[in-house]
């Protein structure tokens, strides 16, 4: 009977560690999404320097979430034997590579924000910073009862903030650290004549497409593999899902007058909104979230690109991760209720304060950080380079030939 019990509790935590090593794999193609996402939306002349930043970002994410964000996140470091960090078939060490790639989404979101006016190192330096500091601060006092902020919560409102995948810790945080860094930066040469907008247009249409199908597939292990272990799963999670990205993809078609653009980030605002409450809302629900957080990203991208020259988000990612992800933090309390056909146990004033807690943290340490290395270094390429282009004036070689 024993050998039985021992073979069955390997066997769940081998199915355990498969697991979420696939949900990490999902996740870290999701970064070619990023990268296609932002190379087909910048001009020819920052191509390239779209990809090398994004992969650049990871490396260095990777190392900063390693030796520092991931011990201030869950106190644990991997200073032990080989054979200590393999026990249970290496699990937390593949916990950590799925969590890193949440973490290593934040400077990714940044990229497409502040696109073809930032320095190379510079940019990963206050990368680095993010990764290492402020975003496990926050992901600590939501995912691992840090701080005693949830505690609060629960003891105040009958309930913790609810934010099953992220859309506060992960793209809200990286939404609004973007809008930091956007404002430090300012907006781009040429973008606003006479006090009106410039129309930049996509580089590449078939490119951005690329980036928003890559991500939209990721986004499933991104939301299903939030449960971490293979009794958690849910079937819910994923047509929650499916019905966010649905009814963000129909509403962003109509409301954007089937501009391409529009319908293929539609998809991403309603994953970014359905993120929190994914795994207690009915697919109902998750269709209206999804529905909303398209116009969202519609009427706030168009509005902030034409009215308010500072804030110059060549992928809008303030809108669809900051805004569509503090929409989904929200509707997590308001449509995982029962009353809306949810499983229930969440508090609205939770998920309001939760939600308002991360855009705090993200503007306070986004500003920090950014604010810092622009005052050391320069944030912001010269004038003469931003009008060659990023990708000679940083790398030396441009996307084509033809170039």
């Amino acid at each position: 009977m024993e050998n039985i019990n021992s073979a069955v509790e390997t066997l769940i935590s081998s199915s355990n560690t498969f697991f979420i090593l696939m949900g990490a794999i999902m996740v870290l193609f999701m970064h070619a999404g990023f990268a296609f996402l932002e190379v087909g939306t910048v001009r020819h002349k920052n191509q390239v320097n779209a990809l090398v930043k994004i992969i650049t970002d990871f490396a260095v994410s990777t190392i900063a979430y390693f030796f520092i964000g991931y011990t201030i996140a869950y106190d644990g470091n991997f200073f032990a034997s080989a054979s200590d960090l393999t026990s249970g078939n290496g699990y937390e060490l593949v916990k950590f590579f799925f969590l890193l790639t949440f973490a290593a989404a934040i400077p990714a979101i940044v990229s497409g924000g502040i696109a073809e006016r930032a320095k190379f190192y510079p940019f990963l330096i206050a990368s680095a910073l993010i990764v290492a500091f402020v975003y496990p601060f926050f992901e600590g006092m939501i995912w691992n009862g840090n701080y005693g902020f949830q505690a609060w919560l629960e003891s105040s409102f009958g309930a913790g903030f609810h934010d099953f995948a992220g859309s506060i810790v992960v793209h809200g945080v990286g939404g609004w650290i973007a809008l930091a860094a956007i404002l430090i930066l300012g907006a781009r040469k040429g973008r606003y004549r006479d006090g009106r907008a410039v129309a930049f247009a996509p580089s590449n249409i078939p490119f951005l497409a690329l980036g928003a199908w890559i991500l939209t597939v990721g986004w499933f292990g991104f939301n299903v593999m939030s449960a971490q272990t293979l009794d958690g799963i849910s079937g819910l999670v994923a047509v929650n899902s499916l019905m966010a990205m649905v009814g963000g993809t129909i509403i962003a078609m109509l409301l954007g007058k089937n501009d391409p653009g529009f319908i293929h980030n539609g998809p991403l605002a309603g994953l970014v909104a359905v993120c929190a409450g994914s795994d207690i809302m009915h697919p109902i629900g998750s269709l209206i979230v999804g529905g909303v957080a398209g116009a969202i990203f519609v009427y706030a991208f168009t509005l902030f690109q034409n009215k308010f020259p500072r804030i110059d988000d060549v992928l809008g990612v303030w809108p669809l991760h900051g805004i569509c992800g503090l929409w989904g933090g929200i509707a997590a309390g308001i449509f995982g209720a029962e009353a809306f056909g949810g499983l229930g146990g969440v508090s609205l004033m939770s998920q309001v304060i939760g939600s308002l807690a991360g855009v705090a943290v993200a503007l306070i340490g986004g500003f920090i950080v950014y604010g810092l290395v622009n005052f050391l270094m320069g944030l912001r390429l010269s004038e003469e380079d931003e009008y060659q282009g990023a990708d000679l004036a940083i790398h030396k070689i441009a996307a084509s030939s033809e170039d």
